[in-house]
């Protein structure tokens, strides 16, 4: 049995069975475990600077094609467990992935350990503390690095429907981050856009060049100069 079936299995004793409080806490306990064994981080990523440096003199320069066909739908029109961060599948979908993976101070589900029920945010764009609570407003949301109708342009309008659905689902694309600041984000280019904390602009580079090369993705002239001004913020 696969690790979402396991899942869905173990949650559906905990939604339909009349079990006993110890029984409860022993499928919560499962479940919890079958979600400890899928990495939410591949491997190797984001690369180092030195592999990103390597990773951006290889990388297409062209300017963007197709901008006025994007559309958020044709990167599908919902979160899914379509992948995670190394290929496979974990029964939750890809926010509460995202969200078990940035916040601390986290408190999961009594019922469904996929669900975030709290937690902190410390905001890599701008430094602040966020607090999160389960259906309650939220100054979190969950930004795509390079974004959708970034990729977009840079190649992804090629791609098949599955590949861009996987894109949008890949928590290596993927962090949680401050509402306002990522409308203020959009789908800017680095060029275009950098994080409001300068001593992220390391991390932020290495993770916006690390995807344009998992994806063979292009980059513009001055989206480039760009990504190399802030690896050159990298420690030595």
């Amino acid at each position: 049995m696969g690790r979402r079936a396991s899942l869905i299995a173990v949650t559906a004793v905990l939604l339909l069975s009349g079990c006993h409080h110890g029984d409860a806490e022993t499928a919560h306990a499962s479940a919890a475990a079958l979600l400890a064994e899928a990495p939410l981080a591949s491997a190797g990523f984001p690369p180092s600077a030195a592999t990103a440096r390597t990773q951006l003199a290889k990388l297409s320069v062209e300017w963007g094609k197709n901008w006025e066909t994007y559309k958020r739908e044709n990167f599908g029109r919902y979160w899914s467990d379509e992948t995670d961060a190394v290929g496979g599948r974990n029964g939750c979908d890809t926010r509460d992935d995202v969200l078990r993976r940035d916040l601390s101070e986290l408190r999961e589900g009594d019922r469904n350990p996929c669900v975030v029920v709290s937690g902190t945010l410390h905001d890599p764009y701008t430094g602040r503390e966020l607090p999160y609570y389960y259906r309650r407003a939220s100054q979190i949301q969950t930004d795509h690095v390079v974004a959708l109708g970034a990729a977009w342009r840079a190649g992804a309008y090629a791609w098949t429907p599955e590949r861009r659905l996987a894109y949008a689902n890949d928590l290596d694309v993927l962090l949680a981050v401050d509402k306002q600041t990522n409308y203020e984000k959009s789908s800017k280019t680095a060029d275009k856009w950098k994080p409001p904390v300068k001593s992220y602009w390391c991390e932020y580079a290495r993770r916006y060049t690390g995807i344009k090369a998992k994806y063979g993705l292009s980059v513009t002239p001055p989206e480039k100069e760009a990504l190399r001004e802030m690896l050159g913020t990298c420690p030595a």
